[in-house]
């Protein structure tokens, strides 16, 4: 993911994600937190990782989450059923937890690059995480999208973990080596990411594992 290699930024950089989800059609997106998302359903719910799994792929049944009642049912985009099969910017293209962070990696270009990746593990904020950023920083930084890609990269971690995994591990490294490691506390419900909380954990892609998350991860502050 050489695209993705690119320095570490301030807190005002993440602002411009949100700005990019303001227009057009979307390849990549990211979810929030789960109060300003209406319900559609109930999607399964499990005790996320409890037996795990040691390449870090995951089912359906493996889902845990508050926020995960609020994907599309059955075959419909978005669904479990119709993300499993999807390569992972493809697969969040269609989530509604997450149009934000998917107008973000449309904004760097990064959809190829993502797509073509073997196995990895994407934490992705959801789209009242950028929000609550302000829309102020968001009018800054437009036009900028290549400051975006530290961001993107900071919640990327070359290796595919399972809940369970990311527990054992208790720290992980990201794409975004400048800034060093997310610390990961706790476990299934209750696990967070740098603090984020879970809002929707154990997504299965094609060639990731996705942890919807409650807040931006910022390079270079997070404490980790």
């Amino acid at each position: 993911m050489s695209k993705l290699r690119v320095a570490g930024v301030g807190l005002t950089a993440v602002a411009a994600l949100a700005l990019s989800a303001c227009g057009g059609d979307d390849t990549a997106s990211s979810g929030g937190s789960t109060s300003s998302m209406a319900p559609s359903g109930s999607a399964p719910m499990s005790s996320s990782g409890s037996t795990g799994s040691p390449d870090g792929v995951t089912t359906n049944a493996d889902v845990f989450g508050p926020a995960c009642s609020q994907l599309p049912q059955g075959s419909a985009p978005g669904s479990l059923d119709s993300m499993g099969p999807q390569p992972v910017a493809s697969a969040a293209s269609t989530n509604p937890l997450l149009t934000k962070l998917v107008a973000a990696v449309k904004a760097t270009n990064l959809v190829d690059t993502l797509n073509s990746q073997q196995a990895i593990t994407v934490f992705a904020p959801a789209d009242p995480a950028f929000e609550a950023l302000g829309e102020a920083k968001f009018t800054e930084l437009a036009g900028k999208p290549d400051q975006l890609a530290p961001i993107l990269q900071y919640h990327v971690v070359g290796k595919r973990y399972d809940a369970k995994g990311l527990a054992t591990a208790g720290s992980v490294e990201t794409l975004n080596t400048a800034s060093g490691l997310v610390k990961i506390e706790g476990s299934s419900e209750n696990m967070t990411v740098n603090g984020a909380k879970i809002l929707c954990g154990n997504i299965p892609t094609k060639n990731a594992t996705v942890f919807v998350i409650d807040k931006v991860l910022t390079p270079g502050t997070d404490k980790n």
